[in-house]
């Protein structure tokens, strides 16, 4: 959760002039407030907890096009981007002061791997992928992202006692210029190489190195950098989801992410399905934050 706490001070008058009458006027400018609030920042919500000190009634401007009369409101802003909030304070004598803050909002993502069950993804319709072409394997592919990592959903024909080896081809950098290049999956570079049995927990970390055109991977020790989720099986469908710490492998900061999944047999014999399709463009996924 982020705090942040804002202050509208105006320094005291520290001279008392007794000159002409006609100087009354200049007491109009002088602020008789403070205006204080702390925000407290989690996920989309903001609380804003309000320590003006001397003022009758509050109106906050969310700015999204609402707002409240509330003193410490809670507010849910629509999704990510940048927003400035305004406090306006009122005495009972009728005198207005304002105080505004930037509130930045990450996105964030319904979807939740402690909560043993799927059903969140329901709630994602953005970057649903489903393969058509006859034999494929795959059958659905879901992305989603927040500011710590990337979602990621499959449903597939079969169980998980068969033991499938996955392969996550990811173009980290959303740049062809460097990583493999393969016509498996034109439009990417392929920086990075997932590979092993994800559902019985192992799974391996490659990073491509040497000429791009060179099937050339070196195994990484990185501790965490992904989470398995919930797993279940259901009329003949294999569905489970996963996550990658973008902070843990390279270059997944970012702002957009080329990704393609192969399942493969447990022995190795021959592949059961390619998401997108061989020869395709791989998924793209748009991590673009607003300023």
């Amino acid at each position: 959760m982020k705090t942040f706490k804002l202050i509208k001070s105006i320094l005291p008058l520290m001279l008392l002039v007794i000159i002409f009458n006609g100087c009354k006027d200049d007491d109009n400018n002088v602020p008789v407030i403070d205006v204080v609030y702390q925000l407290e920042v989690e996920g989309n919500q903001v609380t804003f907890k309000n320590e003006t000190q001397g003022a009758n009634t509050y109106r906050w401007d969310f700015g999204d096009g609402s707002g409240s009369e509330e003193a410490n409101p809670v507010h849910t802003y629509p999704g990510k981007g940048k927003y400035v909030a305004t406090l306006y304070a009122t005495t009972a004598s009728g005198q207005t002061e304002e105080g505004s803050t930037v509130i930045r909002i990450a996105k964030t993502t319904p979807v939740k791997l402690n909560d043993n069950t799927l059903a969140d993804w329901d709630n994602v319709t953005a970057n649903v992928f489903t393969t058509t072409d006859a034999g494929n394997a795959i059958k659905k592919v879901k992305l989603d992202y927040d500011g710590n990592g990337v979602y990621i959903y499959v449903e597939l024909l079969g169980k998980r006692s068969d033991g499938q080896i996955f392969d996550f081809y990811l173009d980290s950098d959303n740049s062809s210029t460097t990583g493999l290049l393969t016509g498996s999956y034109p439009e990417g570079g392929y920086d990075i190489l997932m590979e092993g049995q994800l559902l019985l927990d192992w799974f391996d970390i490659f990073y491509h190195t040497g000429a791009q055109t060179a099937f050339s991977f070196t195994q990484q020790s990185i501790p965490e950098a992904y989470i398995l989720g919930t797993v279940v099986e259901e009329g003949g469908l294999l569905k489970f989801e996963c996550r990658l710490e973008r902070g843990k492998l390279k270059n997944l900061t970012g702002n957009g992410l080329r990704i393609a999944i192969v399942a493969t047999k447990s022995d190795w014999s021959a592949t059961l399905g390619s998401a997108p399709a061989v020869g395709s463009a791989a998924y793209f996924l748009d991590m673009e934050d607003e300023d």
